[in-house]
């Protein structure tokens, strides 16, 4: 059983589509093994992005993962990783496919909804910073 981080980001928390998202990940095989609604702040959010720290849009990034509350969740099930990326759709909402979460619920390419872990290392990194192990069940 594969694990992946998944984040409802602040644009689609404020829309209240919390519950259509979540509904996607369960009916195409995805369990939640745990959840959580927080509100990220500079340090936590600048922690969790650190890898783009030196890429221009970095700050934007946080003051935007800051705006409001995330979900975070640990989504688990057979090819977890993949089956969630397929489900988000294409990172720019407009390239994305009709009927990705992406497609569906993201306003722009910054403003996209949701994050997924992009590997089987970027999850177990993911979840560990969200998580700890017991409440990951």
């Amino acid at each position: 059983m594969e694990q992946t981080l998944s984040i409802i980001k602040p644009d689609a928390v404020k829309k209240g589509v919390i519950g259509k998202i979540i509904d996607r990940f369960e009916s195409n095989g995805l369990r939640i093994a745990a959840m959580k609604k927080i509100q990220l702040d500079d340090e936590k959010a600048g922690g969790f992005y650190a890898e783009h720290k030196e890429r221009p849009f970095f700050g934007e990034l946080v003051s935007f993962m800051t705006s409001g509350p995330v979900v975070v969740m640990v989504l688990e099930g057979e090819d977890a990783i993949m089956k969630n990326r397929n489900l988000m759709g294409a990172t720019n909402p407009k390239e994305a496919e009709a009927g990705t979460i992406r497609a569906d619920f993201a306003e722009s390419i910054d403003a996209n909804a949701v994050h997924g872990s992009d590997s089987a290392q970027s999850a177990e990194r993911e979840i560990k910073y969200f998580f700890s192990e017991n409440e990951v069940l």
